[in-house]
């Protein structure tokens, strides 16, 4: 079998589970809720059947969710992809759009960090001294 017959090859729900890290369930869900910008086909039995498309779409999903881009958002930048040429720049600006809040959130966590690790820092010192005792201590 070659690469392409490979990536032919049809997927069920479970492999795609494992290949994306979604559950069943969530894979259900993307469905229902039109997340994905092809309908996946059915065998016969019903059973259904992904293909590698599907699964490069569903990681790009599992990244903008893990990002924080909302449910919404998401559901709209599907439907400019499946409508195809013509909206690009729509797309652009919702993904420019996030890419900007995600940003914000690494500089929020940025600025966290730094005071987390400042702390340790006067722990570590105090410790270090053998002078911990007291230290935000609310019984002093």
């Amino acid at each position: 079998m070659t690469t392409t017959e490979a990536a032919e090859q049809p997927l069920s729900i479970g492999e795609v589970a494992e290949r994306t890290g979604l559950s069943v369930h969530a894979l259900r869900f993307y469905e229902r809720e039109g997340l994905l910008v092809g309908p996946v086909r059915r065998t016969s039995g019903g059973r259904r059947r992904y293909t590698s498309l599907d699964v490069d779409w569903l990681l790009i999903c599992v990244k903008l969710r893990e990002s924080g881009m909302p449910l919404a958002d998401l559901k709209h930048f599907a439907e400019l992809v499946r409508h195809g040429p013509g909206n690009e720049a729509e797309r652009l600006r919702l993904l420019d759009a996030h890419r900007q809040r995600v940003d914000a959130q690494i500089q929020a966590l940025e600025e966290c960090r730094s005071v987390i690790t400042w702390k340790v820092g006067v722990y570590s010192e105090h410790l270090a001294r053998g002078e911990a005792g007291g230290l935000w201590d609310p019984t002093a």
